[in-house]
């Protein structure tokens, strides 16, 4: 077994680059609880499993792409296939049906035991294979021990793959045409994928330089002060953002950068391109109150900044990037400028205890931000917080790997709450913010109209062709949706009913007739679908991705 930090000692795969390749995810299904450690609390849906997973049919609920994978496949020129999200038996088809050289299979920590079961069938079914595991899963210590593979990758995996290929480990990146979600559902309606409504997926770069102590990104990829970049400048994101808009018509980017406003230099040459080429497009970005500071609301929203995803820890933590911020003040600046947020909050730091926790949630939640997410302190191996609380002998023995990712029970022994508590109040958590805030749909629609007002008639043709863009929906289907979440919240939470059918007037009003039109037609059936959903949802209906299977370079054998 070698891995990634002894790799000066590999010896590249006999074959190179004709060596045949398999990348693969775990297998499925995700959302059910079963031997090999998927769990039902656990889904393969980012936003109902960290986010919206407490506002039934009205959470937005989509899947994304393996997107290191993909990073992998489009960097490599052997022949390859990408299989994503496959059942356990298509993984067991393609392994017989095509003979694979190496077989890399990608996963998080929960998915250990899928991760070893794929192990053993690939022994098993294709025992010429070199089999080499990577993700989040390789952090897991002594996991070489644990698993039967070959190389173990911690870290970025292209420049591994590429040197065990024989390939330049430095070449330019080339980055895949990645759509960043599919199978989307709202309201118990299955959305159709297309371009026009989704943001395209860039990666700059994997790390996070700000280093929290619990962050497994960070760790995962050097440590604190420490990122992989693959696009240093302004410049190369633009060129892939238009390629990217010409290739698969697209007006918005999800840009995957731990903290991608850090980068003051780099974010404005990119809006000197947009600028210069009369640029509309929308950006969603991850970012930290401290680097927010580096810019003026006129430059983020120049910059096409449509969407934040935004750390909101205690104020008492000590964590850097909240230091002298105001950061209720900032959020209902953002929104109102059009803004939409999602804001980050850890449940169940050193400091918390069952006196001050439901001051410290209800502090989070009067942020108001367009989404929540809560997450519970979870020391996860590989972070400095893991290593921590082994030195002071607080992990907790016993706790399965798969119900290790924060949104179940502490896997440590915390100062002042329990393992059960911790749950209780993670839960009621996501319930305080939906009762006191309403749903994260009936949120961006406020933050789209707020950004719509305030700009629809600025002087700069590319805010406004932005700002009418993100607006379309609001003149249609979201209005739609406003109805009904005012109807059906009517009874059991009116105040928040009252507030939705206010910002429903004032849209209608703004918007005319065939708004009105529309939300009369469409807002009934609307109304029936999310009521079916809900009967769904209670009797324990649950969603999969579907499987996608890539080949590139691909000859057959």
């Amino acid at each position: 077994m070698i891995t990634k930090s002894n790799a000066d000692l590999i010896v590249p795969h006999p074959k190179g680059t004709q060596a045949r390749v398999l990348l693969t995810s775990v297998f499925g299904p995700y959302a059910q609880d079963d031997e090999f450690g998927s769990r039902s609390i656990n889904p393969m849906e980012l936003y109902h499993n960290q986010v919206t997973r407490a506002q039934g049919s009205f959470s937005l609920r989509m899947f994304h792409r393996s997107w290191g994978l993909m990073m992998i496949q489009r960097n490599i020129s052997a022949p390859s296939t990408l299989l994503d999200f496959p059942t356990l038996d298509r993984f067991e088809r393609e392994l017989t049906s095509n003979q694979y050289d190496i077989v890399g299979i990608s996963g998080i920590i929960p998915n250990f035991g899928k991760v070893r079961e794929m192990c053993r069938r690939v022994r098993a079914l294709s025992p010429n294979s070199t089999i080499i595991v990577g993700g989040h899963v390789a952090a897991i210590p002594g996991l070489d021990k644990l698993i039967d593979a070959d190389f173990v990758v911690r870290g970025e995996g292209i420049s591994w793959m590429r040197r065990y290929l024989g390939e330049n480990p430095d070449a330019p990146i080339e980055h895949p045409e990645i759509l960043s979600g599919f199978g989307m559902r709202v309201l118990g309606m299955r959305v159709p994928d297309n371009t026009r409504d989704t943001a395209a997926t860039i990666i700059p770069s994997v790390g996070c330089p700000m280093g929290c102590n619990f962050c497994t990104t960070s760790a995962f990829f050097g440590g604190k002060g420490k990122s992989v970049n693959f696009y240093e400048s302004g410049d190369q994101i633009f060129d892939i953002m238009q390629h990217m808009e010409r290739a698969m018509n697209v007006s918005s980017f999800f840009i995957m950068d731990e903290n991608f406003l850090l980068n003051r230099p780099r974010a404005m040459q990119l809006l000197e391109r947009m600028k210069a080429a009369g640029k509309a497009w929308s950006l969603y970005v991850f970012s930290s109150v401290n680097a927010i500071r580096k810019y003026t609301m006129e430059e983020l929203v120049q910059l096409g900044i449509s969407w934040i995803w935004l750390g909101l820890e205690s104020p008492k933590s000590s964590y850097a990037k909240l230091q002298n911020s105001d950061t209720q003040a900032m959020a209902a600046d953002l929104r109102q400028h059009g803004i939409k947020l999602l804001g980050s909050t850890i449940v169940g730091l050193e400091h918390h205890t069952p006196e001050n926790i439901a001051e410290e949630i209800e502090y989070a939640v009067s942020h108001t931000t367009d989404f929540h997410q809560f997450m519970l302190y979870t020391p996860v191996p590989g972070t400095p917080l893991f290593a921590q609380m082994q030195e002071e002998g607080r992990m907790l023995e016993g706790i399965d790997l798969a119900d290790i990712h924060g949104q179940f029970k502490f896997n440590f022994e915390h100062a002042a709450i329990s393992r059960e508590d911790s749950k209780r109040f993670l839960d009621w958590a996501f319930r305080f913010d939906l009762e006191r805030n309403g749903p994260s749909l009936f949120r961006i629609c406020d933050t789209i109209f707020q950004g719509w007002k305030r700009y629809h008639d600025h002087p700069d043709l590319r805010v406004r062709e932005r700002m009418a863009n993100e607006a379309v929906k609001l003149r249609t289907t979201y209005d739609a949706a406003l109805w009904v979440m005012e109807k059906r919240l009517k009874k059991t939470n009116a105040e928040v009913s009252a507030r939705i059918r206010e910002l429903r007037r004032q849209v209608e009003h703004e918007f005319g007739i065939a708004t009105r039109m529309l939300r009369a037609v469409v807002g009934p059936f609307l109304l029936w679908t999310s009521k079916r959903e809900d009967r769904r949802l209670a009797r324990g209906k649950t969603y999969e991705p579907q499987t996608f299977v890539d080949r590139r370079n691909w000859v057959e054998a």
